[in-house]
């Protein structure tokens, strides 16, 4: 039988206790409070992480494509799939407007 292990309880402290914490860390010269400006400089973790946001933003589609057509793409090596954004872009373009 497993045995589940309870967290802590969280007891925060009092007022009085709150002020002495306060005053002996304030008293500590290498554990100084943040200043409001700095406080405000913060940027949470999770918005530094993983790819930069992009101003093009592309859709996830799922398409099957035939194996020749993919094998080629592939073969051009790293960055095959913006180059058949690329291509299909093109004909887009060549393809539309005007008529």
């Amino acid at each position: 039988m497993s045995t589940i292990s309870k967290r802590p309880t969280v007891r925060m402290p009092s007022l009085q206790e709150d002020n002495a914490i306060t005053t002996a860390a304030r008293s500590d010269p290498d554990a100084q409070p943040l200043t409001p400006s700095q406080l405000k400089a913060m940027v949470p973790l999770k918005s530094l992480r993983g790819r930069p946001k992009s101003d093009n933003k592309k859709q996830l589609v799922s398409v099957r494509y035939s194996p020749e057509v993919l094998a080629y793409f592939k073969s051009t090596g790293q960055g095959w799939q913006s180059l058949m954004d690329s291509v299909l872009r093109q004909y887009v373009a060549s393809h539309s407007g005007g008529g």
